[in-house]
């Protein structure tokens, strides 16, 4: 499960506490929320690792048509608490738990975990457990940054390409249905300015003795500059349990 604390919005500031960019990271992840939101199948709704709430309460009053209780899963009691308090609604029950201990008495019609998959060190079991515990007919929607992110983000414990993410899920039997992709430019020097918040504060400092550990995260990272150059991209995709 996502660790405690690590790059969580609470939308009173419209900051991520370990991503630069503020109003436009938040933007990007209502974004997402607005993509599952269209994609639901009505039912059961799960959101896992939903953090301070925000983005289940998005679907709960924007997409409620299609919403009979969402079930909103975090292993931090902070961000728990924060969402009980600000986005109290009878549709949202907030849940505090370990996501891989978690396991729901009936089953869902749709699973939505957004980036989440990059900060777990077992992805693999992640998305079994979940697809366990998915109807058939059911969908997992999750999304994941498809370029590097791992050099930067201490905080990231896996780079996924397009086709290595799909991957995950295919390989549960899942179908893919839709893809929304997201791209997010940036400034390299900003992200090293002393006087930035957020996620420059916790970049990775000692880029330099990483990639010498780990060369090949270097070569990635070149690829990456030579095709996208400086942009970030994310990757959504709605899948489909036969």
């Amino acid at each position: 499960m996502v660790k405690s604390s690590l790059e969580r919005i609470y939308t009173d500031s419209g900051r991520s506490d370990h991503e630069i960019a503020g109003q436009d990271t938040l933007q990007l992840h209502l974004e997402r929320y607005r993509f599952a939101g269209e994609n639901i199948i009505p039912g059961r709704v799960a959101d896992v690792a939903c953090g301070s709430g925000y983005g289940s309460h998005l679907l709960a009053t924007q997409y409620n048509n299609h919403i009979h209780k969402i079930i909103s899963i975090d292993n931090n009691e902070t961000a728990i608490k924060y969402a009980q308090k600000k986005y109290n609604n009878p549709s949202i029950d907030f849940v505090l738990a370990d996501a891989l201990a978690f396991k729901s008495p009936a089953l869902f019609s749709t699973i939505i975990s957004l980036e989440t998959i990059e900060h777990l060190e077992d992805p693999i079991r992640f998305v079994s457990h979940f697809t366990s515990q998915l109807a058939i007919g059911g969908r997992f929607i999750a999304s994941a940054p498809v370029t590097p992110s791992m050099d930067a983000n201490p905080y990231h414990l896996q780079d996924f390409s397009i086709t290595s993410f799909k991957k995950l899920f295919l390989n549960n039997g899942l179908t893919e249905i839709k893809t929304f992709v997201q791209t997010q430019p940036y400034k390299p020097g900003e992200l090293f300015k002393k006087n930035n918040q957020g996620r420059a504060n916790d970049i990775r400092r000692n880029l330099g003795r990483f990639y010498l550990k780990h060369p090949g995260k270097f070569m990635l990272r070149l690829k990456s500059l030579i095709k996208d150059g400086f942009t970030n991209k994310y990757l959504v995709v709605v899948f489909e349990k036969k």
